[in-house]
Order: C-alpha cells, then structure tokens, then sequence
C-alpha cells in the first residue's frame, strides 16, 4: 500500500483524498494546519484514511514523511506554498503533483524536476490540467495546425449578483490569474499577452458568454506547440459584465497591486456557491492530408454526490482530474520520471481510469 499526503483540506483537497481513499492500494493522509478545516463525516470508516493536524510549511513535515514512509506528496495548498513542497519532496525522492496554475512557480518546480528519480507532475486539475490532455488529444489528428483556442469556466448556475460570480474556487488563485501574464502564441511565435484583455462573446447550447485572456490555464502547452501552431490561447468563460467589473477593481482602483485588499473584497462580496456548472470548450483548426478541419470538443458538468455527500462541480472537475494523474503514475512510476507535462497523458487512458472516468458524459458510458 502506497502512502500519500495530501496536504491542504480544503475544497479540492478534501475531494481528493475521499477518491483515493476509495481504492484499496492508497492510504491516504490529509493534512492541515487547522483542525476546523477537516470534515469528519468524510470517509469515516476507510481505514487507510488519515485526516492529522500539521504545519506543512514547518519542518513537521520532514520528519512526518520519514516517520509514515511516504511515497508521494499531492499539495493543494495556494500555490506559495508548492515550492517548498516540490524540494521536500526532491529531498525524499517522492512522487509530487500540484494543481497551481501560477506560472513563475511551475518554472521552479520545472527546475526541480531535473534528473529527478520520481515524477514531478505539477498543473493537475481542469485548466491547467485535463483541457491540455483533450486538446493534445485534438491536434494529435491535424497534418498541419492553425489555430487552437481553450476556453474553461466555472459558474455560478444562477446569480443576480454584480459580479455574475460566486467563490468557486480559491480567491488567491482567482486572483493570480486575472493579475499575470498570459502565455500565448500569436503568429507562430510564444508570447506573453495581458490578463482580462482580447474579450470575445461566446455561446455554448443557446447561452451567451464571454472570454477573455487569463493566466496559467494553458500549462505548458505553448511551449510543446511552438513553432508548430499559428495561434494557441486559452480564455476563462464568464457570465456578460464580469470582465468590464473586474477591469475596474484591478485596473482603474489599482487593487491588481493590493491583492490583499481585492482577496478581502472578493470574499466580503461574492458568494459561496455550490450550484455550479463547469463549461469546458476546444476548438482546433488546420489540415488533415490537403483539406481544412476543425474539431471541436465542448462539454457541461455538474455537481455529483461522491460518498455520500454533494460535491460542487468545480471540486469534481478539478479532483477527479488530478487523482486520475496521480493514479496513473502511482501505478506504473517506472514509467515517469522528472518533469511530466499534462499533455504528455493520453485522452483515451485517462477516460478509462477509475478517477478520470467521471469525465464521461451518459452518452460516453
């Protein structure tokens, strides 16, 4: 039985160590430093289930993983914090998955990840994660590629706030993506644009959105496609207003550079919403054998009652993704060492593990 931290247990940590938990070759250990943040109704018979109050950024950590034997460390913490995480577990030749969308810290733990025996998988989740997995599964078909564009949104069902918003996600990431550079390329050529820029209207079944650029959901796509693709974006859908709204708390009231502010703000204002619904979207376009093509992949999800209790569909989404990876690598770590890149995870594999499976709409079963 293999030993996992999972350390954070929060929303999507939480979700987490309930799907490995479920299987019997992971004993799975959710750490936090507060106690409030555990629920105790979550798996409360699983054996291999261990929920231990901890500091993980003290050096508790250190002699907790030599102490339990650990095989792997799963952070799902704000994405400050996966640095030292991702050299702890250098340091302890553990397996190491992240769900940050940060790009600066990717780069380190990319330079971590270097001559590694064990895999560094950071960028777990739905975007960056599984969008990068379809839309490599997409451009895999095209003799030559023109165009790529990755949209994903996780929404409220139903508001009538300001905002057209609810707190589905963490505010420091919410937060890091409308601030940060954006990876693109434009042209043939990697570039960086600006986050809340180039909006566009978009409609999916009948229901008008918009999009615009954010930062970190592309992974490391970019730079796998450069040269090969004229254009590759990603933008995050949202409700018609919200970007005009959110240009102007962070861009004319300045709070882009007072995010502690803008984090006390968002969480004064915007609601905590279980409701939701996650909107996944790709669109590729280029040539197969001399004729034009486009391929689309375009899917809803919503939230799901997992072991007994109802999980939002941004938690399923993003969970299920990253325990799919996990698993993979957990199963076969021979195969995986270094730095491993979303993409390089098959579609069809992942569809077919016991986590990714979720991902399967009734018509796909």
């Amino acid at each position: 039985m293999q030993k996992i931290i999972v350390a954070g247990a929060g929303r999507i940590g939480s979700l987490i160590a309930t799907l490995l938990a479920t299987v019997d070759e992971y004993e799975i250990h959710l750490l936090d430093s507060k106690s409030e943040s555990f629920n105790s109704d979550l798996m409360p018979t699983a054996k291999a289930y261990r929920q231990v109050v901890l500091d993980v950024t003290s050096k508790q950590l250190d002699a907790y993983i030599k102490k339990e034997k650990i095989t792997a460390l799963v952070s799902c913490l704000p994405y400050t914090a996966n640095i030292a995480l991702a050299t702890l577990a250098k340091n302890h030749h553990l397996h190491y998955f992240d769900l940050t969308e940060d790009i600066q810290v990717s780069a380190a733990i990319s330079q971590l990840a270097h001559h590694a025996e064990t895999a560094f998988v950071p960028q777990c989740g739905v975007a960056p994660g599984f969008i990068s997995i379809v839309a490599n599964e997409l451009m895999k078909s095209f003799t030559s590629l023109e165009s790529v564009y990755l949209r994903v949104g996780a929404l409220p069902k139903h508001t009538n706030h300001a905002l057209k918003y609810a707190l589905t996600w963490s505010p420091e990431g919410l937060i890091n993506e409308y601030a940060n550079p954006c990876n693109a390329i434009v042209n043939g050529q990697l570039t960086q644009v600006q986050p809340l820029e180039d909006l566009e209207s978009i409609e999916i079944d009948g229901l008008h959105y918009e999009a615009f650029n954010t930062s970190g959901g592309l992974g490391t796509l970019a730079m796998t496609y450069q040269g090969k693709v004229n254009t590759l974006n990603y933008k995050t859908i949202r409700y018609p207003g919200h970007c005009e709204k959110m240009r102007f708390l962070m861009i004319d009231l300045k709070l882009s550079h007072a995010r502690e502010s803008l984090k006390t703000i968002l969480l004064n204002a915007l609601p905590q919403n279980a409701e939701d619904v996650v909107l996944i979207y790709v669109a590729v376009k280029g040539n197969h054998n001399q004729t034009s093509v486009e391929k689309n992949y375009v899917k809803k999800f919503y939230p799901q009652v997992i072991a007994g209790k109802t999980w939002s569909a941004i938690q399923i989404t993003t969970a299920s993704s990253a325990s799919a990876v996990i698993d993979e690598v957990l199963q076969n770590p021979k195969a995986f060492k270094g730095l491993i890149k979303q993409e390089n995870f098959a579609l069809e594999a992942f569809l077919k593990n016991r986590f990714g499976s979720i991902y399967k709409n009734e018509e796909d079963k």
